[in-house]
């Protein structure tokens, strides 16, 4: 009978995972309509002019070189004034498309200013964009031009008023001292009478424009021709062609993009100055720029003539450079031409006709405060403009004492000078009271006072003056008429004025009071040389090439060095501090290296006289006193000299290294045979950082140089690089300039002061040498440091070093024995057995030592101690196995 199996009653699934798959195709669906969206850009309409250079599909936008958008639609607007241009733009340049965003058509153009859009005649016209403010927009107007600024230019805008255009043009260079800083970005007509400019000044110059600077044109050529000589001036040559605009800085405030200049038509008329009135009764002998003298330097000039009641008014200036001369009782009188039997005086006022003559105020100091403060002294200075030089009282004079350590062949009578025109006299010549010096007394007229300050000075006027240069020969004379008295010129300097009875400074030459001056303004450095180098007094000081200074004295001392007294200038003198380090230049210096050959000239002005260089460390210098170093490698390492003789057979060379433990230390700077060809003595340059660790007293000199033995080659490398000299520093606390080296050196010389030193004894030395391993089972725990015969000539001393780590395995219990070469066992029976410890003990040899006990205080070695050395082991040896801690 069959079993029937109960039915299975299954539960319907209210959710299957098939219906996933619809939601998943929905949302995918959904996202990439999305990113379909996003990525289709943004539509925008921008108006041009004309369609000129514009193609649908071809034409781009550009953004700083990057592709924004492309032009897809082109069509005439509703007013026939232009066209409307349909851009597509990217999607990401949402951000940049505000009301005030700028767009124009970017093509080749060619000027004498340059080339513009040159990328263009590439990749085809495109527009550029200029993002701006304001709220998102997506209808522009184009503009006709660039902005003044593009992206990624930084600067400042400034804005120029002037009369005309003259030969500047878009893209015409600004200048600040001949240097191009910026450019004309754009000029307009204003109020049909003015001309507007506008320039950009890159940024790491626009601090150069202050408040108070002036701009001037530097088109074309200026030339100016008269009777003493033809005068031709420009800024560039791409001034010449292209127009430029020069100005200078000032001492106020920066300016803001807001400020607006005045573009002067020449730099003279730029400068400025303080403005005055002057009243004549006729201005037949007076014109525009007629040339306002003193001293026969152009100080100022006319700047207009008026008609008033009383005659003519003049206006004139006096340049920003002299306004100091001109005070509330400054007087001009008008001079031309003198004609007499003698001669003709200031020929050239026949072609320019006559000049204003200055006769400066006593109180122009005054008045020099009035132009630092205009705005506290408002009223204009006014002033007769006199026919004839005025006739000056002989009581309107000052007088001024000046010293020499010795006469100058001055006598009283001579005349004081000033550019060639006597302005005063030597009135008093006599000894001091102590005798020590020379007094002078001078008189001085009082209209030229004001050219006698603090720094001002005297020096002699030479009847003949002969000045010879690479550049020729000039010889100056002077008026033979003062051959008797001799005469004193005035070197006038600004400064605070002179009073009466003041003293002022008489130097013996021009030379001898640019030196004192120069000195005062210097920091002074005193440094010590083993030698002077080629040096002497005037010699340069350079820094990176450019002269920093110079020496001013070179010493001998009692203890044969030499104190090399320099002078830095002032705007320098940061430079000199513990971190600096001088060195000698030579003339030429010659470094060859696997990569080339590098040849280093000395500055020019250092090849005759000597020079010397200053360098930076990175680090404070090691020693407070500067010393004077033979070239810059030994400076840069603080280098320190010793001297050190060794034995004539040695076989050192100059350039040859000295090392520590492997370790570059220092180089032998040159070698020299003694005079009993007996020794060598090496002159050893040490590195700073390591020099007190080896000039300590009791170090260690020796020359390591190749050898050659069955053990191999010692010292290898010096095949190649030649001998060196290895050192060990001492531990005497007095240091020495002077060390006596050897050639094989002290038989421990080499060795760790914490190893244990033993010496072996035996009647002979076999294959044993110098650097011949000890073992203990099979570990090399030291070596054979060197060996002698022993003073009874019987045995043989050989001295081993224990390495410090292995001290604990030898004490008195231990043997030493002979493992060097093999030993070879012949049997009838047994045939032959052939021993040995090692191939480097078969070949160089090697001694092994056993240890019976362990090492207690009652069985421990001390260095110096000694033990027989046995030929072979004794069998029960190799049993031996003591504990040691």
């Amino acid at each position: 009978m069959k079993q029937v199996q109960p039915p299975k009653i299954v539960k319907k699934k209210l959710f299957s995972p098939i219906w996933l798959l619809p939601l998943v195709a929905l949302a995918l669906a959904t996202w990439l309509g999305v990113q379909s969206i996003r990525q289709s850009g943004i539509e925008i309409q921008v108006h041009f002019p004309n369609a000129t250079g514009i193609d649908v599909g071809k034409t781009l936008v550009r953004y700083e070189g990057l592709t924004v958008g492309k032009v897809t639609d082109i069509a005439i607007d509703k007013n026939l004034q232009g066209v409307e241009v349909k851009i597509l733009m990217d999607s990401r340049s949402e951000a940049i498309l505000t009301e005030h965003t700028d767009f124009w058509l970017v093509t080749p153009k060619a000027s004498i200013t340059g080339i513009e859009g040159l990328d263009t005649l590439f990749s085809g016209n495109y527009i550029a964009i200029f993002p701006g403010k304001g709220k998102a927009s997506t209808e522009f107007t184009a503009v006709a031009e660039a902005p003044p600024i593009l992206p990624g230019k930084e600067g400042k805008i400034i804005h120029l008023v002037a009369d005309k255009l003259g030969s500047l043009d878009v893209g015409s260079s600004v200048f600040y001292r001949q240097i191009p800083v910026g450019s004309v970005v754009n000029y307009r007509l204003v109020d049909a009478e003015k001309i507007a400019f506008t320039i950009f000044v890159k940024e790491k110059y626009a601090d150069l424009v202050r408040t108070d600077s002036r701009f001037w044109n530097v088109s074309g050529i200026s030339v100016d021709a008269s009777l003493t000589g033809l005068k031709v001036q420009s800024e560039s040559i791409a001034a010449i062609l292209a127009g430029g605009i020069s100005f200078s800085t000032g001492e106020l405030d920066k300016v803001s993009d807001k400020q607006t200049f005045t573009l002067y038509p020449t730099e003279d008329k730029a400068r400025g100055g303080q403005e005055f009135t002057l009243d004549i009764a006729q201005a037949d002998q007076v014109h525009n720029g007629t040339i306002i003298q003193y001293l026969g330097l152009a100080v100022g000039d006319i700047t207009g003539r008026e008609l008033v009641k009383d005659g003519i008014k003049l206006h004139a200036r006096i340049f920003t450079d002299y306004q100091h001369l001109l005070g509330p009782d400054s007087q001009f009188y008008l001079a031309g031409a003198e004609v007499s039997l003698s001669g003709i005086k200031h020929a050239s006022r026949l072609l320019t006709g006559d000049n204003i003559i200055l006769i400066p105020s006593s109180g122009s100091v005054a008045q020099s405060e009035h132009q630092k403060n205009p705005a506290k002294h408002n009223t204009q200075l006014h002033f007769p403009l006199l026919a004839n030089a005025p006739e000056l009282a002989q009581d309107k004079q000052f007088e001024l004492a000046a010293t020499s350590p010795s006469n100058l062949d001055i006598n009283i009578g001579a005349p004081l000078q000033y550019k060639n025109f006597t302005i005063g006299a030597v009135t008093g010549v006599e000894l001091s009271r102590d005798f020590s010096q020379v007094n002078y007394r001078v008189q001085v007229q009082a209209q030229y006072q004001a050219l006698f300050t603090q720094a001002s000075y005297l020096v002699p006027r030479p009847l003949v003056a002969v000045t010879a240069s690479l550049s020729g020969i000039q010889v100056d004379t002077g008026d033979i008429s003062n051959a008797l008295t001799g005469a004193l010129e005035l070197v006038s300097v600004k400064a605070k004025p002179l009073a009466s009875g003041a003293h002022i400074k008489l130097y013996p030459s021009v030379a001898a009071a640019e030196k004192a001056k120069l000195s005062a303004q210097q920091t002074s450095v005193k440094l010590i040389a083993t030698n002077a180098a080629g040096l002497s007094t005037g010699s340069k000081v350079f820094y990176k090439k450019m002269t920093i200074g110079e020496v001013t004295a070179v010493t001998w001392q009692a203890d044969d060095s030499f104190t090399i007294n320099l002078g830095i200038d002032k705007q320098f003198s940061d430079l000199i501090d513990e971190r600096s380090v001088f060195w000698q230049n030579s003339a030429i210096a010659v470094a060859a290296n696997l990569q080339g050959i590098n040849v280093d000239v000395a500055p020019l002005g250092g090849l005759v006289e000597g020079s010397l260089s200053l360098g930076r460390l990175k680090h404070p210098r090691l020693n407070k006193a500067l010393a004077l170093y033979q070239n810059q490698d030994l400076a840069l390492a603080q280098a320190e000299l010793i001297a050190i003789t060794f034995p004539a057979d040695g076989r050192l060379k100059a350039g040859a290294e000295v090392r520590y433990q492997g370790y570059r230390i220092g180089a032998v700077e040159q070698v020299n045979l003694s005079q009993d060809l007996q020794t060598i003595e090496a002159s050893v340059y040490l590195d700073g950082k390591y020099a007190k660790q080896f000039k300590s007293h009791n170090s260690q000199y020796v020359i390591v140089d190749a050898q050659i033995s069955l053990r191999g080659i010692k010292a290898p490398e010096t095949l190649i690089t030649g001998a060196y000299i290895s050192v060990t520093p001492g531990n005497d606390a007095k240091l020495s300039q002077h060390f006596k080296g050897e050639i094989q050196g002290q038989i421990y010389a080499n060795t760790p002061e914490d190893s244990l030193r033993l010496t072996l004894v035996r009647n002979h030395l076999g294959s044993i040498n110098q650097g011949t391993g000890i073992f203990y089972r099979g570990v090399a725990v030291g070596k054979v440091a060197g060996f002698e015969l022993a003073n009874n000539g019987q045995s043989v001393n050989i001295f081993i070093e224990i390495n410090e780590a292995y001290r604990s395995m030898v004490n008195r219990s231990s043997r030493f024995y002979d493992i060097s070469g093999f030993n070879m066992d012949v049997g009838l029976f047994s045939g032959a057995q052939i021993a040995t410890s090692s191939l480097e003990s078969l070949i160089a040899g090697g001694i092994a030592l056993a240890t019976e006990q362990s090492t207690q205080s009652q069985n421990q070695l001390q260095s110096g101690d000694s033990l027989p050395l046995y030929d072979k082991a004794e069998p029960q040896w190799s049993s031996w196995q003591p504990s040691q801690h």
